[in-house]
């Protein structure tokens, strides 16, 4: 009788490890499934100059295993209709946000509101000098210095001398930091060189023959969006002498290169942006407390000599996918 006593409390406890067992094994299984999600909220996401970058995020969510959203946003939001945006796919299920697009310290401000609740990785932003306030996690070019290396390309061509020359270099639409850095490693590169820079909006060099204080012998775009607009007008206008030099990563801009519109383009590696920001995010959703990494990507400086070079063919390879 004891011993039937016995073995039926073993039987009991036996099945109760089980349950208890197959009810961790649910719950674990459910909150894997959960932690599955990551939204990349791009400014125009389906201009070409995302394209390397958003192969990158693909490529990485395939070897993670992560189901990959990318929301769409038009260029500007303030911080309290970015907020919505967040928002909203968190409530859709994002386990993670990646976020391109940061204006001010407001924006700032709400992302680290919302980073309390899911892990949040910035993309291409560029800090303020001096700011400490806010520290989210980054994976950015090195704009400082590819301003630099645009400078020096040029400088190259003319064998350092260029007083004689007239610069005239594109004022991006919007306020950027990232934009801003470029434009000191730029300037910082010709601080000794007595360059005469003339700052424009595109609209005032696209209009010199009205104006024509704007008619200069150098263009210099330090963004992908000014070098494409410009290499199109250049392209489909009666030449005018003007060399152009710029900092881009889509597959127009390469056009304009290749077509000898541009003399150099400096390329930031936006596949490993995507690349890397993804598998950071997937490593603290699998490892909660450990704290996502900041990074900084390469960039190549290509010339129309150089284009389909061999160290060259993986970078263009991203950037038509």
């Amino acid at each position: 009788m004891m011993n039937n006593k016995k073995g039926f409390v073993l039987t009991e406890v036996i099945l109760m490890i089980m349950v208890i067992g197959l009810a961790l094994m649910m719950i674990l299984g459910q909150n894997k499934k959960a932690l599955d999600k990551v939204s990349v909220i791009l400014e125009n996401a389906g201009d070409s100059q995302w394209s390397a970058l958003k192969y990158g995020l693909k490529m990485a969510a395939e070897e993670e295993g992560i189901e990959l959203a990318v929301v769409d946003v038009e260029e500007g939001l303030d911080a309290e209709a970015q907020k919505k945006v967040l928002e909203r796919e968190i409530e859709d299920g994002a386990d993670a946000l990646i976020v391109q697009p940061v204006l001010d310290k407001n924006d700032q401000e709400v992302l680290k509101k919302i980073e309390k609740r899911v892990p949040v990785m910035l993309v291409g932003y560029e800090a303020e000098k001096g700011e400490t306030r806010y520290d989210l996690p980054v994976i950015k070019e090195d704009n400082y210095e590819m301003g630099q290396a645009l400078a020096e390309e040029m400088l190259k061509d003319f064998e350092g001398n260029i007083e004689e020359k007239k610069i005239g270099l594109l004022l991006a639409s919007t306020d950027s930091n990232m934009l801003s850095s470029r434009e000191c490693g730029f300037k910082d590169a010709l601080e000794d060189k007595n360059a005469n820079i003339l700052e424009l909006s595109l609209d005032a060099l696209l209009n010199r023959e009205e104006n024509t204080e704007s008619k200069v012998d150098i263009v210099i775009a330090l963004d992908d969006s000014n070098l494409t607009a410009i290499g199109e007008y250049l392209a489909s206008s009666q030449p005018h002498g003007e060399l152009l030099y710029g900092i881009g990563q889509s597959t127009e801009a390469i056009y304009y290169l290749d077509k000898g519109i541009a003399e150099c383009v400096v390329v930031p590696d936006e596949f490993n942006v995507g690349y890397q920001s993804l598998s950071e995010v997937a490593r603290k959703l699998d490892h909660y407390f450990e704290n996502m990494k900041k990074q900084t990507v390469s960039y190549s400086v290509i010339r129309k000599e150089t284009l389909f070079s061999k160290e060259n063919q993986e970078l263009l390879l991203t950037m038509s996918q």
